[in-house]
């Protein structure tokens, strides 16, 4: 077998370490907590970083009227189903071994994985700027307008006295690594076929 079809194949396989590995990670670190609170996002669900993180970030939330971190979201319906259909369609376009499939399969997974930093955003700034004007606790900016409290899509970002780190985790860097493989493979097909 051809080293281009391996290498393809291996790719598309380090998809479904999605379903092993948490894919993103937001922690929120603040003098009175000496231990960060964090939350990891996973393909299917979110799940506390450490025991009770998520029950107490809804905690501290509630008093500034953002919603609770939801317990389940349709795109936990949805995202399985995609990494595991686009694993299977890219290990079958590797058995295929066709260069220029290596690269559409690389293009489709560069939307979707677009189209869901999207909505993690969305989600994100629905979360952080649609507070209940019922909240105990109201902090305004210099102009008397309400704070937001989005964190990052990536990065650090300074949120009253936190600070809130949200980064890639286990899972994204194995599917970036896939992803990546699918463009090596290309370019050892076109190796292969020169040789």
């Amino acid at each position: 077998m051809k080293k281009s079809k391996i290498i393809m194949m291996l790719g598309a396989f380090l998809l479904l370490s999605l379903f092993v590995f948490p894919l993103w990670n937001i922690t929120l670190e603040a003098p009175q907590y000496p231990e960060p609170l964090g939350m990891d996002i996973w393909i299917n669900k979110i799940a506390d970083h450490n025991p009770n993180d998520i029950k107490n970030i809804n905690l501290m939330n509630h008093y500034v009227g953002m919603k609770e971190i939801p317990i389940h979201m349709p795109e936990f319906d949805i995202f399985p189903i995609v990494i595991g259909a686009m694993s299977l369609l890219g290990i079958i376009i590797g058995f295929i071994g066709k260069k220029g499939l290596y690269i559409t399969w690389f293009v489709v997974m560069s939307i979707l994985g677009s189209a869901g930093m999207y909505d993690f955003y969305a989600w994100e700034y629905e979360y952080g700027h649609n507070l209940n004007p019922k909240a105990a606790i109201k902090f305004m900016d210099k102009n008397g307008d309400p704070l937001a409290y989005q964190p990052p899509l990536i990065g650090n970002k300074t949120i009253l006295n936190f600070k809130a780190k949200s980064w890639p985790m286990a899972g994204a860097y194995l599917m970036f690594i896939g992803m990546g493989l699918s463009v090596v493979a290309f370019i050892v097909d076109k190796k292969e076929d020169n040789s």
